[in-house]
């Protein structure tokens, strides 16, 4: 995947929020191979940005421009599975959502790489937390798309999955991808990282 010519621009971004302006006047622009990180207190409106940036989210101020050739991957800090579906069926389903249809062995091989081998027939209703975020984050090595746009990826899962999990977005952005995420720790990539803070509500 090269996507040289991907690109996002938010200029004079506004939001306010049952009478609490979460930012104004926010500007920034990612382009391909580029990581953001989305840092702030809980409350400094970190999931509603990405919410906007992904066309969830209207009630704003300000321009969103995407130059991309497809729409942006979001994965949401929910673990976004269905407890009464399989980890097999679930990743189906969630790559189905994406336009995408992929093969039994593909997303097998999909839940192995994030530790999941022996719980493709298992149901997530019965999963630990972890489990059924690794089930959602899983679409990441299936999937392809310009940009990334991930709310606490990092959440809920060990440091064997964290490792992981950096490990494959160090991939994606080598290969020309957007990054664009939410976390409370750092991030150790092969990349740099450009650090947005929110500041506190008011």
């Amino acid at each position: 995947m090269q996507q040289t010519q991907s690109k996002l621009h938010v200029r004079n971004l506004r939001c306010e929020r049952q009478r609490r302006i979460l930012f104004d006047d926010l500007s920034f622009s990612v382009g391909a191979g580029e990581v953001l990180r989305i840092a702030g207190n809980n409350g400094t409106g970190k999931t509603t940005l990405l919410k906007i940036l992904t066309g969830l989210y209207e009630d704003y101020e300000g321009e969103v421009s995407w130059d991309l050739d497809a729409w942006p991957l979001f994965v949401s800090h929910k673990p976004g599975v269905k407890d009464q579906l399989t980890a097999l069926e679930n990743l189906s389903w969630l790559t189905n959502l994406q336009g995408a249809s992929v093969n039994s062995d593909a997303l097998g091989q999909a839940l192995a790489v994030v530790g999941l081998t022996g719980f493709e027939d298992t149901l997530c209703g019965s999963m630990s937390e972890g489990q059924r975020k690794r089930v959602n984050l899983a679409r990441l090595f299936l999937l392809t798309s310009p940009a990334w746009i991930l709310d606490e990826p990092f959440s809920a899962i060990d440091a064997e999955g964290v490792t992981l999990l950096e490990s494959r977005l160090s991939e994606y952005v080598q290969q020309g991808g957007i990054v664009i995420l939410t976390s409370h720790q750092s991030l150790q990539l092969d990349q740099p990282v450009t650090n947005l803070t929110l500041a506190s509500s008011r």
